[in-house]
Parts: C-alpha cells; sequence; structure tokens
C-alpha cells in the first residue's frame, strides 16, 4: 500500500504543476487530458517500464484522442463528468501496457509544427512551468469535505449556510430578498456563472447560483438537492435570478498564488425594503491547506459515515483499524486492504 500511496502522490503532482500554469479549460479541452497523461507515467512505473519505454507511453497518452470540455457546460452538461476521470485512467492502463510491448513512441508528440499538440490543440502555445516535480499538489490537495459541490463553489456554499442562520434569526425569509451579490473569482465566473434552466444534477452542481440558492432556502446542500424533486421547488430558479456574480481582482489573483491558493466567495443579501446583512466571506474551504487542523477530523467523520452506509459494523471497524494506522496500512499488501472492502 506504500507503493500505492506514493504512486497517487506521483500522479496528482504530474497532472497538478501542469495544470497551475497551463489552462486547458480556456482551449475547450476538458483537464482529463492530464489524468490520463499523469496515470500514464505512473502506471508505467508500477508496471516496471524502462525508461525510454515510459517515455513512448506517455507520448502515446498525449498523441490519443482528447476529451472536449462540452460536458461539463450548458447545453450539453451531462453525467460524463462523474466518470471522465475513470475512463482516462482505464485508457492510461491501456497504454502503458501497449507501450510495454515494444510499441514506438512519437518524440515531437507536442512540439511537430501543425500536426503536434501544441498547434492542434494549444493554439500554438508551449507549456509553461511553475515549479519542479515534487509533493508541492498533495500536499495542497484539496479535500471536498462538507458539500457536494464544484470546488469553485464550496466557500460561497459556506457563506450560504451562515446568510441561511441569520435569515432565520432575523425571521426573514427569501421571497424578501431583492438581490444577492456573489464576489468571487474569475475561475468560478467562467465554469460555474449560469443562467437560465439547468437540465440535470450534473448541470445543477456546476452552477453557483443554484448551489448558493439552496443552502439559502433549506440551510443544506446534499447529493438529493441536485435530484430533480428539489429542483421543482420554484423558490430555488427565482432566487437564482437575483443573483449576479461579480468578479474580485485579488480573489482572483489570490486563487493562482501558489502560496495561498485561496477559492474565495462573498455573499451579500439586499432586500425588497432596502436593508442588507452585511457580506459574510469565506476565502479558504474547510478542505484547504490552510484549515486541515479543522478539516481532518471532519474528513474522517466522512469516511466513517460513507463506510456505514456499505458495511456491518465489524467491517467498518477492521477498515478504520487500519486505515487510521498509518504504519499498519503502508506495511499491508494491496491485496489484502482492498478485500477489506469485499462484502
Amino acid at each position: 500500500m506504500r507503493q500505492v500511496l506514493e504512486a497517487m502522490i506521483k500522479a496528482h503532482e504530474i497532472q497538478g504543476v501542469i495544470a497551475l500554469e497551463n489552462s486547458f479549460n480556456r482551449v475547450g479541452l476538458d483537464h482529463v487530458v492530464l489524468v490520463k497523461v499523469a496515470s500514464t507515467a505512473v502506471c508505467g512505473m508500477l508496471l516496471g517500464l524502462t525508461r525510454d519505454e515510459l517515455i513512448n507511453a506517455v507520448s502515446l497518452a498525449w498523441v490519443d484522442g482528447q476529451s472536449l470540455r462540452t460536458y461539463r457546460h450548458a447545453p450539453n452538461t451531462g453525467s460524463r463528468k462523474s466518470w471522465a476521470a475513470g475512463d482516462a485512467t482505464s485508457r492510461a492502463v491501456r497504454l502503458a501496457l501497449i507501450a510495454r510491448t515494444g510499441e514506438m513512441g512519437y518524440p515531437s508528440v507536442l512540439t511537430a509544427k501543425t500536426w503536434g499538440f501544441y498547434d492542434v490543440l494549444f493554439k500554438g502555445k508551449e507549456f509553461s512551468f511553475q515549479r519542479p516535480y515534487g509533493t508541492y499538489v498533495m500536499e495542497q490537495v484539496l479535500f471536498k469535505i462538507s458539500f457536494p459541490a464544484e470546488f469553485h463553489a464550496q466557500t460561497a456554499a459556506e457563506c450560504a449556510m451562515t446568510l441561511h442562520a441569520q435569515l432565520q434569526k432575523a425571521g426573514r425569509n427569501v421571497d424578501e430578498i431583492k438581490k444577492v451579490t456573489i464576489r468571487t473569482h474569475e475561475s468560478a465566473i467562467r465554469i460555474i456563472d449560469k443562467k437560465g434552466p439547468l437540465d440535470n444534477p450534473a448541470d445543477r452542481d456546476h452552477c453557483i447560483q443554484y448551489m448558493v440558492a439552496v443552502p439559502l432556502i433549506f440551510g443544506r446542500l446534499t447529493a438529493e438537492d441536485y435530484e430533480d424533486k428539489v429542483a421543482a421547488d420554484p423558490r430555488i430558479d427565482a432566487l437564482r435570478a437575483k443573483m449576479e456574480c461579480v468578479e474580485d481582482k485579488r480573489f482572483s489573483e489570490e486563487y493562482h498564488d501558489p502560496d495561498k491558493r485561496s477559492i474565495a466567495n462573498g455573499i451579500t443579501i439586499e432586500f425588497k425594503d432596502g436593508k442588507k446583512l452585511k457580506e459574510v466571506v469565506v476565502e479558504y474551504p474547510i478542505g484547504h491547506r490552510r484549515r486541515r487542523k479543522e478539516g481532518i477530523p471532519v474528513l474522517v467523520e466522512k469516511f466513517r459515515t460513507n463506510l456505514a452506509r456499505r458495511f456491518p459494523t465489524k467491517q467498518q471497524q477492521r477498515i478504520l483499524d487500519v486505515s487510521l494506522n498509518q504504519k499498519a496500512l503502508e506495511a499491508m499488501t494491496v491485496n489484502e486492504y482492498v478485500d477489506l472492502y469485499v462484502i
């Protein structure tokens, strides 16, 4: 299992370091291309490929067909969002296995004029890098703990929960709201600022207005809240229509700042009678590195909760005993650990 954990660190680092300075969604490509490239390299390592074979494998990943990002955006937002990364990793394993047979690689797959990745799919730009590969990405990793929401909206949902409590305390309801202003960062506006009809759960969990409206109304945001039954509540779309996203340049800058990596959102509510609630701002979600002390116990509790949904009590405890003991986990063979999850 130690080898698996080390491989996870390497896979995260490869895809994350490439992503830091190179925006694939700006050219319409889904970031799962990086999942595939990183997983090909790491699977190749686990399969014992030589250096030359690894280079061939990675070149095969770059030359392979890349996913369009259209399934993450209106009017085509759909459930492929939920299996795109799994599809990419399965492709990575296949490409690593092909390279192991001695299949040739393509040395200028990125840089070849006219036919290379840069010219065909990246508007002629070469990749730029902020830092060498190390452990930065896993150290900065964001755990999705409190809300099943797209990451750029995690802090917005937290703000909305706080405001829901304030509304209740003040004896106000959402029908009295005239306007909701979401002060946010550029990436959130580009990726999850959505107006108009939302067709399905995949559409809703990539709409910051929806992910703010639900906690403002109900004081919660769960996976079930993206389903048609909850979405049919007319108060949600009525409240969404009153929302405006505004970019805060500082939020955008600190989102990209390697020492901060904030995901800030601030929400202000204005009522029809002219009164306002003071803006609520959250700059770092609970799963962020800066909130590790607060977040890890909640993360462990989430693990316990989800184990309880699937396994008998004794089996839950066996899984917990080894999973929360780093030394025991690292020493365990992969098949023994996976067997703990078999019912």
